[in-house]
């Protein structure tokens, strides 16, 4: 056993529309003493840009911050490509517009292969527990495209845990089949089914997680601040452990509140961990 892999994902300092506000965000999470990163990859808004866009990103800007992670100390965990349809969080879940969102999915499955880590997270959307629902034939159209896509490219999709629970999942991931479909599992979205759901979700969904995200929720203070939530630390990395996971623990707090504080309360907590 070893001490967990304890990386940051980057948008928990606030959005990177540009290369100098990125590098500032490496430089805090250096001082932080994490050793890797997660970095978002599209735009957050119309309005608002990143500057890992792959429509904006090109081959050498790709290359420039790829060494700038590197000259930080950092690995890149992997990339988040979270998009919204028309009316919801998801993106890959309503038609109107779908094709435009399927094809951004694949340059951003594109963009992490060519920097060196091919693993790209989103929620794309609630899937039915109902495969008759035809929302579930939407998303089940989209993430089989996009999964083939990741196999040609070699990089893994990977849908975030939280908006069904774990057996939906699982049924959904075996339903479409795909070597290159995974699981981002982030054990403070599955306490939404309640915190024996934690555990339960992590035996249930096994070899498919790739990637997890180190987040907390405690109802009183609203704080995602790893170790001072609902999370059963010990026995969801003892699960992880028992799968086989040797993936990246990457801490997301997204509350806006004393972040910096909060992700280093969550890192010291995280390093009495082996796995």
């Amino acid at each position: 056993m070893g001490r967990l892999k304890i990386g940051l994902a980057l948008w928990s300092l606030g959005a990177s529309p540009d290369i100098k506000t990125l590098e500032d965000q490496l430089r805090t999470a250096a001082e932080i003493g994490v050793k890797g990163v997660q970095l978002w990859c599209v735009d957050y808004s119309p309005t608002l840009p990143c500057v890992l866009d792959p429509d904006r990103c090109d081959s050498k800007l790709r290359f420039e911050i790829r060494e700038l992670v590197q000259s930080y100390g950092l690995e890149i965990s992997g990339f988040c490509a979270q998009l919204s349809g028309p009316t919801r969080f998801g993106g890959l879940d309503e038609e109107e517009g779908l094709d435009k969102r399927i094809e951004k999915t694949k340059k951003a499955l594109k963009l992490a292969a060519d920097m060196g880590s091919p693993i790209v997270t989103t929620h794309p959307g609630r899937i039915p527990r109902d495969k008759n629902n035809p929302v579930y034939a939407v998303i089940k159209r989209s993430v089989s495209e996009i999964a083939e896509y990741g196999e040609d490219v070699g990089a893994f999709f990977c849908i975030e845990t939280g908006m069904e629970p774990a057996n939906v999942l699982k049924d959904f991931l075996e339903d479409v089949g795909s070597s290159a479909l995974k699981v981002n599992y982030d054990p403070a979205n599955m306490l939404h089914f309640g915190v024996d759901e934690v555990v339960r979700g992590v035996k249930t969904l096994g070899s498919w997680i790739v990637h997890t995200h180190a987040k907390d929720h405690n109802p009183k203070t609203k704080r995602a601040t790893v170790g001072e939530g609902l999370v059963p630390w010990d026995s969801y990395i003892a699960a992880l452990r028992e799968i086989g996971y040797k993936g990246w623990f990457a801490i997301e707090d997204e509350t806006g509140i004393e972040v910096v504080e909060s992700i280093k309360r969550g890192k010291k907590f995280l390093e009495r961990y082996e796995i």
